[in-house]
């Protein structure tokens, strides 16, 4: 699956995975060694995450049910919790630098 950015009119990721089950939620990234340029993990619903038991850093946006980027977090470190943010309906896992590449905004 595709991620893009209809703003920008470009791809974020060539390769995306969507956690939509309760089990795909909760595995998340956990185990992957990396993610590399081109993937990223889409969870839905989601409005929080952790990084508990990751191996990577990531780039972390969160979208709302518009899919307009409500909340971004750079450089989120494996053991990491991110609370809730209200507005939010999905959450985006990216490599590293994903969202200063693109220069992403709110």
């Amino acid at each position: 699956m595709k991620i893009i950015n209809e703003t920008k009119k470009i791809v974020l990721a060539e390769n995306a995975n969507l956690a939509d089950t309760a089990f795909k939620r909760i595995k998340g990234l956990i185990g992957r060694r990396s993610l590399r340029d081109g993937e990223a993990l889409i969870i839905k619903p989601c409005n929080s995450i952790h990084t508990f038991f990751m191996f990577q850093k990531i780039d972390v946006v969160m979208t709302d049910e518009f899919n307009n980027i409500v909340y971004l977090k750079e450089n989120v470190s494996p053991f990491s919790l991110i609370k809730t943010k209200k507005k939010a309906k999905s959450t985006y896992e990216f490599p590293l630098n994903t969202i200063k590449k693109y220069n992403l905004k709110i």
